[in-house]
């Protein structure tokens, strides 16, 4: 259903449960810079009303992400910590030249976020199926779900404002290339998407 081209590899399940800690740290993280690139829609693109009334409820919607695993991390006893490079992002928006129109630029922003919560959604449903603490294997699996719909309602918007539909889904497919070579190198740390 995601379409990755790599799936990842099990052994990050492993490394995952021996850090928990880790995960859930930036897990946090990444669900705080899911509302802020929301945000950053709304504000670049304020003339697509479809898109400032989504990406309203999704900042919302990340934030109660966030505030549910930082709940995790203060049950648990841990700390918080300070925001991580996050590679695998990093290595995503370089993917697409700079410039263009802004119609154009606005389809690649929206890929590049529907790639990001495909893979976290695969992610989260290995959590939900590796994770012998019951109660988080759960957190995980619900939060899947939240992170699927997120990935199509991207991909809907990037092929509604693309020029055209058949361009915008060889973008995703060069896009979804791309991020498979990414994963080769990612996948032995214990974070989201490392």
């Amino acid at each position: 259903m995601l379409g990755l081209k790599l799936p990842t590899d099990t052994r990050w399940a492993d490394i995952a449960k021996k850090n928990i800690d880790e995960i859930l740290i930036d897990h946090a993280w990444c669900e705080q810079k899911a509302a802020s690139t929301a945000i950053s829609l709304i504000v670049t693109y304020p003339e697509y009303n479809e898109l400032v009334t989504a990406m309203t409820a999704l900042a919302r919607e990340e934030m109660g992400h966030f505030k549910m695993v930082h709940d995790k991390i203060l049950e648990r006893g841990y700390i918080m910590g300070y925001d991580r490079k996050d590679e695998y992002v990093l290595q995503l928006r370089n993917f697409f030249p700079k410039g263009g129109s802004r119609p154009t630029q606005l389809v690649h922003r929206l890929l590049i976020a529907g790639l990001i919560e495909a893979r976290s959604c695969e992610r989260f449903r290995l959590l939900s199926e590796k994770l012998e603490d019951k109660q988080l294997a759960e957190f995980y699996r619900s939060l899947m779900v939240s992170e699927a719909n997120h990935y199509t309602m991207f991909l809907k918007f990037a092929r509604k404002y693309g020029e055209n539909k058949e361009e915008v889904d060889q973008k995703w497919q060069d896009l979804l290339e791309f991020e498979a070579k990414v994963m080769k190198d990612l996948g032995n740390k214990e974070s989201i998407h490392g």
